[in-house]
């Protein structure tokens, strides 16, 4: 993936990015944990699953949030970041303005950024969200969910509680028209140690099934 520097709201923005050779690719947006908490671009989760849509012929763009590494600005308690995201995704359609398919994937709190990005942005077909902080934030602006996706959690997960996190699978599954799969992956921590090849094959999974429906 290629370094890349775009603007956002409150500066430049850092980014890593990979162009499909198709010009009609499908683009996917893939957003980190809490920068206050360790989140970078670059940790293990982030990276794979933006190598995961790479290889599946999608064009990718992951980014760091303001204050984080190289991008300007300082912590925002989600509403700056969730404007950076907007313009992250904005830049990238702007390099693919034939992009057949607009997905968002996210870890931990880029998990909650990314779906609160989804409820804006009609465009987005599809999302997946590894570890999505249901114990920590409010999700209920999802009435309804507008896309299909996949949620990935770690049964031993201490950080987000499991069953917050299947209450709001269930919710979403509950909805007519959306299809969304959840997958609790046995004996995974927060950060899926020791589990990551099994968060990348099942997202894997999950992108190639979808994207023979479509």
């Amino acid at each position: 993936m290629h370094e890349v520097i775009f603007n956002g709201p409150e500066g430049r923005l850092e980014g890593r990015y990979h162009h499909s050779s198709n010009a009609n690719a499908p683009v996917a947006l893939v957003l980190h944990s809490h920068p206050q908490h360790g989140g970078t671009m670059n940790q293990r989760i982030v990276f794979d699953l933006s190598h995961v849509f790479a290889q599946r012929g999608f064009s990718v763009l992951r980014f760091n949030f303001r204050g984080v590494g190289r991008s300007q600005g300082s912590f925002d308690s989600g509403q700056g970041e969730l404007s950076d995201a907007a313009s992250a995704l904005d830049w990238m359609q702007a390099i693919n303005p034939h992009a057949g398919q607009c997905w968002v994937a996210g870890f931990a709190f880029g998990a909650w950024i990314g779906m609160q990005l989804l409820m804006r942005r009609p465009e987005i077909s599809g999302f997946v969200s590894v570890a999505p902080p249901a114990s920590h934030y409010d999700f209920s602006f999802l009435a309804p969910c507008p896309s299909p996706g996949l949620i990935v959690h770690g049964a031993a997960d201490r950080v987000v509680s499991a069953e917050s996190v299947k209450k709001l699978a269930d919710k979403l599954q509950a909805q007519k028209n959306i299809s969304v799969d959840h997958v609790s992956i046995p004996g995974a921590d927060h950060f899926f140690s020791g589990h990551i090849d099994t968060v990348v094959s099942t997202v894997d999974s999950y992108i190639a099934k979808s994207m023979v429906m479509a």
